[in-house]
Parts: structure tokens; C-alpha cells; sequence
């Protein structure tokens, strides 16, 4: 009941929290897909590449969260921007690449051979093929990872919030640190539904774009 009443009489200031946390997550994850996404495509034509970067990307993913806030600190305050959103955005770009990197990596290198050879066959370039047949095959195991993606950078983005960098963490820390139950499980409610809520929208846009794939029900 307390629960209840605390979220209405907040409920505009959880709205502008999560609308903070959107756009934290939007942007860092925006950035994870344009980098990581032609990364692991370049990577799936260079085998030897592929095991370096994946070992890197995964090296970092290893890396406790308010640690990797942490490390940020020093790097950023060079220019000023120690704490807030650039030291927690660079933060999350970082974790959110190995997901994305290695189903793109992994999708690539599964398409059938059949198919592959079918391609060449017709006398595709590389460039052809790689777009008109192995990526629209390997669309639903990169939006898998886009979605993995998604959910954990909701998650951790609720720590930078102990970096200055706002969004739904901030009730989160402010409660945990002055013992306020209810402020915590609100936090913590409006981030996992914040990310369920992601999840089935990504859902949706992928079963939306994946009948476009001339190919995708071989």
C-alpha cells in the first residue's frame, strides 16, 4: 500500500527518471548497434581478428560495473566531464558490444554454405551477398543480441546514477542510502518493467522486419 501511495504521489517524477534512462540507454545502445554490428560482420570474414576482439569484448563485460563508472571518473575529468552523462554513456556503449558483436559474428558465420554457394552461383558480390542473402538470414540471431543488449544496459544504467548520471537509479541510490524501502522497490519495479517493456516493444519491431527477408524462411 505504501508502494501504491508513494507512486502516485511521484508519478511525475518517475516519468521524467525513466524518461531519463530511456534516453541514456537509446544512446549508448544506439551507438553499441552502428559500431558493433559492422564489427561483427567485418570480424566474420577474418578469423584470426575475430577471437582477439571477442576476447577483448568480453575482458570488459567482465569488469564490475561501478567499476568500470569508476575508471571513467579520472579519464573524462581531463575534459571536464568526470561525472554525468559522458563518463556513464562511454560506459555502456562498452558493455553493451560483446552481445551485440558476437550474435552478429555468430549469425554470419551460420548461414547455411548451400546458400552461400547459391549466391556466388548467381554471380553476387561479395557486397550482394552479404546483403541481399547472409544478413537478412542472420537477422534474428543479431536482434537477439540487440535485445540482450538492451535489457542488460537498462540494468546497469541503474548504477551510473551513482556517477551524477540521473535516471531511475537515482531513487535506487538515494534510497538505499537513507534507508527508504519504498523508494528502492520503486526504483527497482520501474527499471524491470522499463525493460520487459523494451524487450516486447524489440519483439514486436523484430517479427515486424524479419518477413522482409526474402530468405529468412529457408
Amino acid at each position: 500500500m505504501e508502494l501504491i501511495e508513494f507512486v502516485q504521489s511521484h508519478w511525475g517524477q518517475i516519468a521524467e527518471l525513466a524518461w531519463e534512462h530511456v534516453q541514456l540507454v537509446g544512446m549508448s545502445v544506439g551507438v553499441a548497434i552502428l559500431t558493433g554490428v559492422p564489427f561483427g560482420i567485418y570480424i566474420s570474414q577474418r578469423e584470426s581478428l575475430a577471437k582477439l576482439v571477442l576476447a577483448v569484448a568480453g575482458m570488459i563485460m567482465t569488469i564490475p560495473s561501478i567499476a568500470l563508472f569508476g575508471i571513467m571518473i579520472p579519464i573524462f575529468s581531463v575534459i571536464n566531464q568526470g561525472i554525468g552523462f559522458v563518463p556513464a554513456f562511454t560506459a555502456l556503449v562498452l558493455y553493451s558490444q560483446l552481445p551485440i558483436i558476437r550474435n552478429t559474428y555468430v549469425a554470419v558465420k551460420s548461414v547455411d554454405p548451400d546458400i552461400r554457394d547459391a549466391a556466388i552461383g548467381m554471380g553476387m558480390t561479395p557486397l550482394q551477398r552479404l546483403r541481399q542473402v547472409e544478413i537478412p538470414i542472420a537477422l534474428p540471431v543479431i536482434m537477439a543480441g540487440v535485445r540482450t543488449a538492451v535489457i542488460l544496459t537498462i540494468g546497469i544504467a541503474a548504477i551510473a546514477a551513482y556517477i551524477g548520471a540521473g535516471g531511475l537509479g537515482e531513487y535506487i541510490s538515494r534510497g538505499i542510502s537513507t534507508s527508504y524501502t519504498t523508494m528502492v522497490q520503486a526504483g527497482a519495479i520501474a527499471v524491470s518493467i522499463l525493460a520487459l517493456a523494451a524487450d516486447y516493444l524489440l519483439g514486436r519491431f523484430q517479427r515486424w522486419i524479419s518477413p522482409k527477408s526474402p530468405m529468412s524462411n529457408q
